[in-house]
């Protein structure tokens, strides 16, 4: 009767076997699937950011707001005639 009992164990136990280590066992799909909630969000943040750069995509080619807007942030340009006044940012963290 003991080695029924431990041959069925062992019988068990070759059966499990690759149920947790084998090729597609529940060690690899839990890696796999942590690996899938990763890249999904890596790809939710590509999503926005790609959203945004079609946003400023559109504003560009539809009118002249978004480039003005660009030139004077971006490059500092100023309109003819225009009095162009900046404030240095070391006098906006210290007030007198």
């Amino acid at each position: 009767m003991r080695w029924l009992a431990i041959g069925l164990l062992a019988l068990i136990v070759l059966l499990q076997y690759p149920l947790w280590l084998g090729k597609g066992g529940w060690i690899k799909v839990w890696e796999y699937d942590r690996q899938l909630k990763v890249q999904r969000e890596e790809t939710r943040k590509l999503e926005i950011r790609n959203a945004g750069l079609d946003a400023e995509v559109r504003d560009l080619k539809q009118g002249y707001e978004a480039i003005e807007e660009r030139a004077r942030f971006d490059l500092g340009m100023v309109k003819q005639d225009e009095v162009f006044v900046q404030i240095p940012d070391e006098a906006i963290a210290k007030p007198r």
